[in-house]
């Protein structure tokens, strides 16, 4: 007889707090169902319904539940069946203070999407038994490389300082079409960026710049470019929206410049773009620290 694969169950629990509504309150299944649209009205309809979700002080949360302005509910993510990631991660580093790790394409940082369990911070937390370990950067499911995490909750706001005010410096690689314009090889792109439509994807929009990257181009072969990107701000997807303002495009990229009508199947076509290195002094012992990615794109 063929096992029927078990619901992934996340071992953490997630917060979501009922914000300010105007009158009447909606429904706490509406809210729901507007807020985590890609989860489905039927699954949260069905949590709720199977006591899936409490509130702070561990009271059920169901249907009838009225709304309450700043009411915490609590519930662990699950999906039907979560894909299994056939890539390993790599620590590149670990102290009192941090670990560095270096991500495969396909994995993401944090539980997303269809993936609870198969997390780069789950799988580093079984691996060192650090429970109390928490990223400090992100990376895209799709980006590969270079991510740090903070292993001391006393000195964490320390090295997300080190993000939050620019005093890290991040280089990255990309395999991408070579851009129209020839003879130039650096460029410094910056835009306003902001989320756009679907919910998953960031657009630019007229303003004040808040993304800013140099971009230079190392090597040209048969149309293509490997580039090295440094961002010198933090928005989402910013490297990629930045080559497409070149007149290039990321190999692999089915989100830039147009989002592609088939979603990615598989773990054939990584995304080329690689968090090559992090690089900056730190703050407790003072000492200069430069973690690589031993990783490799397709060149």
């Amino acid at each position: 007889m063929q096992e029927i694969p078990k619901r992934s169950t996340a071992p953490n629990l997630s917060y979501v707090t009922l914000p300010h509504a105007d009158r009447p309150y909606p429904s706490i299944l509406d809210f729901l169902d507007r807020r985590f649209s890609h989860v489905g009205r039927e699954v949260w309809r069905a949590r709720l319904e199977e006591g899936c979700i409490t509130d702070d002080s561990g009271c059920l949360v169901t249907l009838d539940t009225p709304y309450l302005v700043n009411l915490r509910l609590c519930y662990r993510r699950e999906v039907g069946i979560e894909p299994d990631i056939p890539f390993k991660e790599k620590i590149v580093f670990q102290n009192e203070q941090l670990l560095v790790a270096c991500k495969p394409h396909f994995l993401p940082v944090i539980p997303s999407g269809p993936y609870v369990n198969e997390c780069l911070l789950y799988r580093l937390r079984e691996r060192t038994g650090i429970e109390d370990l928490v990223p400090v950067n992100r990376l895209d499911r799709e980006t590969a490389g270079v991510v740090m995490f903070s292993v001391n909750k006393k000195t964490r706001s320390l090295y997300s300082d080190l993000f939050r005010f620019g005093r890290i410096r991040k280089v990255y690689e990309a395999v991408g079409i070579l851009p129209p314009e020839q003879g130039n090889n650096e460029w410094l792109v910056e835009s306003r960026i902001v989320r756009g439509d679907p919910w998953f994807l960031s657009r630019n929009e007229a303003g004040e710049p808040n993304a800013r990257t140099i971009i230079k181009l190392r090597e040209t072969r048969n149309g293509l470019g490997y580039f090295l990107l440094e961002p010198l701000t933090g928005k989402q997807h910013q490297l990629r929206l930045h080559m497409t303002m070149i007149g290039s495009q990321i190999i692999n990229d089915f989100y830039y410049p147009f989002l592609c009508s088939e979603p990615k199947q598989g773990f054939d076509k990584p995304l080329q773009l690689l968090a090559k290195e992090l690089s900056f002094k730190d703050p407790v012992s003072g000492d200069e620290l430069d973690f690589l990615s031993t990783r490799h794109l397709e060149w």
